[in-house]
């Protein structure tokens, strides 16, 4: 939940709160908890009082109004709004370098989905992840779609997922995709493609290896689709790879979080 008078957000959750806290307690402006909570946040107050900002014991009733959720879990904090810089030509020469395993979210609107691939992003230390549109639920806010926000929700379900993972943004998933190719190992995920997720640490040390000048671990950014289309044809068209999860057919594909953590399973492990 938004508060637009105060450029805030509301982060709920006992996990997702708790890495907050020892992450980030700089970003919490205000916090609001049931009373048996107190003993495990006394730091995050102290904090508070020491930087002048306020906390309060409340009850569930007011816990929900506050994050118009009964998903709170006994505390709410409130943070400004994340803001997501958009991905820059430096960014993709450092991601290259580091060898970082990044993702490419394409219209994947739902803020469950996204919840649970960062959380998966953050279990499989996968950074960065680039957010490109927003599925056809969200509405467009002072101009950034919805797809580009952090949600109350998408918060909550990466259970502090969210403070061990970078976001960036992109217009054009298909331009981004393009210049990243040039020193990334560019993978799509496609339900009809050729090659088998099984293959994935072959298929990605052999096509690093012509990209890599130092013949170190080659950098990769996994693009994923949304539910209802999967990836468009111009983001396909500027993939290295398609690479899709072999099933018996009762079922065309798994969900996107599914989808998205077997391959970061198999990225982790190569």
């Amino acid at each position: 939940m938004r508060n637009k008078l105060t450029d805030e957000l509301a982060v709920c959750g006992f996990n997702t709160v708790k890495a907050l806290g020892e992450i980030h307690p700089e970003k919490i402006n205000r916090l609001f908890l049931r009373e048996e909570r107190l003993p495990l946040f006394t730091r995050v107050c102290k904090n508070l009082a020491e930087r002048k900002r306020p906390y309060k014991i409340c009850e569930n009733e007011e816990l929900e109004r506050i994050c118009k959720s009964p998903h709170h879990q006994g505390i709410v904090a409130m943070i400004y709004e994340p803001m997501i810089e958009p991905a820059s030509p430096e960014d993709l020469d450092a991601w290259a370098a580091g060898g970082k395993t990044g993702l490419l979210l394409c219209d994947v609107g739902n803020d469950l989905n996204l919840g649970a691939i960062t959380r998966a992003a953050a279990f499989f230390d996968a950074s960065p992840i680039v957010l490109a549109g927003g599925g056809p639920e969200d509405e467009e806010e002072d101009g950034q779609p919805g797809g580009r926000r952090l949600s109350t929700g998408a918060y909550r379900t990466a259970e502090g997922g969210m403070e061990h993972v970078e976001f960036r943004s992109v217009h054009s998933p298909s331009a981004f995709l393009r210049s990243a190719s040039r020193g990334l190992v560019t993978i799509g995920t496609d339900p009809r493609a050729r090659l088998r997720i099984r293959d994935l640490p072959r298929l990605v040390a052999d096509r690093g290896a012509a990209l890599s000048k130092t013949g170190g671990k080659p950098g990769v950014i996994l693009a994923v689709g949304n539910e209802e289309t999967g990836l468009s044809r111009e983001v396909k068209d500027q993939c290295s790879l398609l690479v899709r999860i072999p099933g018996i057919g009762a079922i065309e594909s798994l969900n996107a979080a599914q989808a998205a953590a077997l391959f970061l399973q198999e990225l982790y492990d190569r």
